[in-house]
């Protein structure tokens, strides 16, 4: 037995659950899967998203916000520092997701957990249970939020072009602070290391774009997380140690045929930044309701509306923060001096290098 759907989501992240709610809002017969047996476990995320966010959830409850946030401090290779204004707020990561998933059931989509995506048989979605049995799923519309590694992108021929490499812990502060916290360094190739608070906590983490001639990741965080201890800001062990990736390319078209992709798995986060959870929400809003007037009108073009309306609003800006990924990638001995054209926290970002390439 097949059974049918007008929209099957893959993947209950921000993405996924945002346009299952959406599509399920719209009327369309909706199924969500995903391959974790708790959604949002384990967190694999700095866990900041700007305030302007919150009005953008399909819910009101705030149980999910640790502490608010007011600016961010970026902290250069030579010593000097940066302060920019970034009102936001620290999340639990785990519990903004399940929120989510929470607000797409109660649209009436079906969500489902502990079950992965294996492939495409005769029209039908492939889905393998926790326990082994097997189910067959045929939608007229498949959305693609399974993250950078996407099984649904591979199924159409599109994946993530160049990944950056993330690790995160967290820890102790010694005093809580009322803003995040930037690290740029020589060893830390790509990317850059991040002081997060959440209370008396914070994540700590890095991301690098590969390895270098100088540590491992594991290293590299090691040598970051003394030089917190000795600065005296945080204190202690640490715990809840995850990695992850984060895709810092974009992917181009993320339509094709009855499948479309969105967040992480359509690369859809920014390239400087790594942020990903706002675009993920808003581009996952804008996917349920191309994927819900696709299946129900049965007209794919309609998901070509999904496309031009991402790409519109987004795609300039990736773009833009990926040439400025490359430049610095290129240049990583004039960390320093390209740090202005190349860090969001800059005026100098917004305009042309010119001759300092």
């Amino acid at each position: 037995m097949v059974d049918k759907y007008d929209v099957l989501v893959v993947g209950a992240g921000p993405a996924g659950s945002a346009a299952a709610h959406v599509a399920a809002t719209m009327g369309a017969k909706v199924l969500v899967v995903d391959r974790r047996q708790r959604i949002g476990v384990p967190v694999r995320c700095a866990e900041y998203i700007p305030r302007r966010l919150l009005g953008e959830l399909p819910f009101g409850e705030r149980s999910f916000i640790s502490q608010a946030v007011n600016r961010m401090m970026t902290f250069l290779p030579n010593g000097d520092t940066k302060e920019t204004k970034a009102p936001g707020v620290m999340i639990q990561r785990d519990r903004f997701d399940q929120l989510l998933a929470d607000a797409a059931r109660e649209a009436g989509a079906e969500v489902r957990t502990g079950l992965r995506a294996l492939g495409i048989q005769d029209g039908a979605v492939v889905l393998r249970q926790s326990d082994g049995c097997y189910w067959k799923v045929r939608a007229a519309v498949i959305v693609g939020a399974d993250g950078p590694h996407s099984t649904v992108g591979r199924w159409i021929g599109i994946r993530a072009q160049r990944l950056m490499a993330a690790v995160q812990l967290q820890v102790n502060l010694i005093r809580p602070i009322s803003h995040t916290e930037v690290y740029f360094h020589p060893r830390i190739y790509g990317g850059y290391g991040w002081l997060f608070p959440k209370g008396e906590l914070a994540n700590v983490g890095i991301g690098v774009v590969r390895k270098t001639s100088h540590d491992g990741l594991r290293e590299t965080l090691e040598r970051f997380v003394e030089r917190l201890r000795q600065e005296g800001k945080i204190k202690g062990g640490f715990k809840k140690l995850t990695s992850g990736w984060i895709p810092v390319a974009p992917v181009g078209a993320a339509v094709r045929n009855n499948v479309l992709l969105v967040g992480d798995a359509a690369g859809q986060c920014h390239p400087i930044t790594g942020s990903g959870v706002p675009q993920a929400v808003i581009c996952g809003k804008m996917a349920g309701q191309a994927a819900a007037l696709a299946a129900m009108e049965g007209n794919l073009e309609r998901l070509e509306e999904y496309e031009t309306q991402w790409q519109d609003d987004y795609g300039d800006s990736l773009r833009w923060a990926y040439e400025r990924r490359k430049t610095l990638e290129s240049n990583w001995d004039r960390l320093g001096e390209l740090l202005p054209y190349c860090w969001v926290a800059y005026r100098e970002y917004y305009g042309p290098i010119g001759s300092q390439t």
